[in-house]
């Protein structure tokens, strides 16, 4: 059986971590003899998720330039010198086969020190408006595998390949799941669930708006489930007294809560895009405007403009929010619709279909 020496990159948030995670553990079970070492941002997240997961890591000296002036920003082109020439002694020592990148600020000096030496390279480009990292990557890298149709505006056409973003297994098939996920989270199973997600650290603003609608949802006779993030805890945990209301700073069952939801409430990082189009539950996009180049609102409209989920930018929720969801929680027609249509984009195969491009170019 091959083995192979594998070097993966990308950090800064979970979007681009938790992708590449995916992507070691399907290289991991097709090549099981496989080496494999990361390579992250010193003091980002990535330096303990990635060792969580069971793979060692490296950090360079690498950030990314501030949107004002700040001693960061005068700091910068130091950084990326030192971080070019720790990532040619990283290559140098380990010789990887292949060298992947999913974005953010450290895989930008180590794919280009790689693409310079001629290993072979891939970037996974999650959303459907391109970081700068990845952006100036694809005119070196070998293959660009990306998650949305139409990124020819960014990418050289010829190195694209559509293969979706990795999402999590257990929620590929929430079939038959539904009873059980009534029982774990306590719920009535003729009531109307609402999921309230804002990831792992939470939406301020979500929390706002559900804080501020809960004698609206207790009017509808909805129950919820709302993860409020860990930021949001001591804020929030009190209204777990209500009835028909559960606060979560994190959810350890996705699959259940997906499973549990009639409808759902979510940011619009690419991940989470991925995995609701893969669940295929009726959703409410709110998309942060606090992100760079505003990609997340380019991934709800990617979504919203082909009829497979509602739209609510942050500036609308007091003046749309009730009317939209009246009326889509009272009519059946309108979530089948939804949930037939976001089904549709659903890339299910997505990890396996970018370890088939890896592997092709480790066969090179």
């Amino acid at each position: 059986m091959s083995a192979y020496k594998i070097i993966l990159s990308g950090g800064g948030t979970g979007g681009h971590i938790y992708p590449a995670i995916a992507i070691a553990n399907a290289l991991k079970a097709r090549f099981p003899k496989s080496e494999f070492l990361f390579v992250g941002a010193k003091d980002k997240m990535e330096m303990q998720k990635v060792p969580q997961a069971g793979y060692s890591i490296i950090g360079l000296w690498i950030s990314g330039i501030q949107r004002r002036l700040t001693f960061k920003n005068v700091l910068f082109p130091l950084k990326l010198v030192v971080s070019l020439f720790r990532s040619m002694a990283i290559l140098n020592s380990f010789k990887p086969d292949v060298v992947i990148g999913t974005g953010g600020f450290a895989s930008g000096p180590l794919l280009q020190v790689a693409a310079m030496k001629g290993v072979p390279t891939l970037i996974q480009e999650q959303n459907s408006f391109p970081g700068i990292t990845n952006k100036l990557l694809s005119k070196k890298v070998t293959k660009v595998c990306v998650a949305y149709e139409g990124l020819e505006r960014f990418f050289p056409k010829e190195k694209l390949i559509l293969t979706g973003n990795p999402v999590r297994q257990d929620v590929v098939d929430l079939e038959g799941k539904s009873a059980e996920a009534n029982t774990f989270f306590g719920l009535d199973p003729h009531k109307k669930t609402l999921l309230v997600l804002g990831g792992s650290l939470g939406a301020r603003r979500i929390n706002q708006l559900v804080e501020s609608k809960l004698d609206y949802l207790k009017k509808l006779d909805i129950q919820l489930i709302w993860q409020c993030g860990k930021l949001y805890e001591e804020d929030y945990s009190r209204y777990n007294s209500n009835a028909n209301v559960q606060v979560h700073t994190f959810l350890n069952r996705m699959d259940l809560a997906y499973a549990s939801a009639d409808v759902i409430i979510s940011r619009a990082g690419a991940s989470s895009v991925s995995e609701l189009c893969v669940v295929g539950k009726p959703v409410i996009f709110i998309p942060s405007p606090n992100v760079s180049e505003d990609h997340q609102t380019k991934n709800a409209s990617a979504v919203s403009g082909k009829g497979a989920a509602l739209l609510i930018r942050e500036q609308d929720l007091e003046s749309n929010f009730e009317s939209q969801f009246s009326a889509l929680i009272s009519s059946e027609s309108t979530q089948l619709e939804l949930s037939t249509a976001i089904k549709q984009l659903a890339l299910k195969n997505a990890t396996q279909s970018i370890v088939d491009e890896i592997e092709k170019l480790l066969h090179k």
